[in-house]
């Protein structure tokens, strides 16, 4: 079967059973955004850039998190209510997750983008740069779920997620940081490989 097409199959299954019993509706949508927007801006974007198979197969991972996410709200997944009281914790750790993950896949994407667009070449200056791109983008979408919190009131709690810890903010900031750095070292050699593929 055609990688596309069992990309597509994942993902609308993904968001079929995400929508399909959500906790709220609001909070849903919220949540669900940026995964709902994925499918259209890679569309219209395969012919003009089509991305390498490493990317495509992130950017899906990270729907997927956003799903579940979604479905149940990211201070009640099902899985991490269990791994909490394993651990001892009163916190559901699934938006570490979604915040790691917010690191982890924008910087290969980010490193893609730049290679690709000959703004940097090959070595230290692009891993750095990649890595300031994730910790933009991870403040700004803090900013985001703070205007969002300031607009709505109590119908964002869900979708801000801190369950009480004060330093939620920074702590998500941090982890989209340490899944950045992880990016890198784990994926940068077969990032390359792809990369002189789609350049050769």
């Amino acid at each position: 079967m055609n990688n596309k097409i069992i990309w597509i199959t994942i993902y609308l299954v993904a968001i079929a059973w995400s929508v399909s019993a959500p906790k709220d509706m609001f909070t849903w949508w919220l949540e669900a955004i940026p995964a709902l927007l994925a499918l259209p801006i890679l569309f219209f974007t395969r012919k003009r850039f089509p991305l390498t198979p490493l990317a495509y197969g992130l950017i899906l991972f990270h729907c997927i998190v956003l799903l579940v996410g979604a479905r149940f709200t990211y201070a009640e997944v099902p899985w991490f209510d269990w791994l909490a009281e394993v651990m001892g914790s009163e916190r559901n750790n699934y938006d570490k997750v979604g915040h790691f993950t917010q690191g982890f896949v924008p910087v290969i994407l980010a490193r893609e983008v730049m290679l690709r667009n000959g703004v940097l070449q090959v070595g230290a200056w692009c891993q750095f740069l990649s890595i300031c791109f994730v910790l933009a983008f991870s403040a700004f979408y803090e900013l985001i779920e703070w205007w969002v919190a300031a607009a709505t009131g109590e119908d964002a709690d869900a979708f801000l997620g801190t369950q009480g810890y004060v330093w939620d903010t920074q702590s998500d900031m941090f982890l989209a940081l340490i899944g950045g750095c992880c990016g890198l070292l784990l994926l940068t050699k077969r990032h390359n490989r792809q990369l002189q593929r789609i350049i050769s």
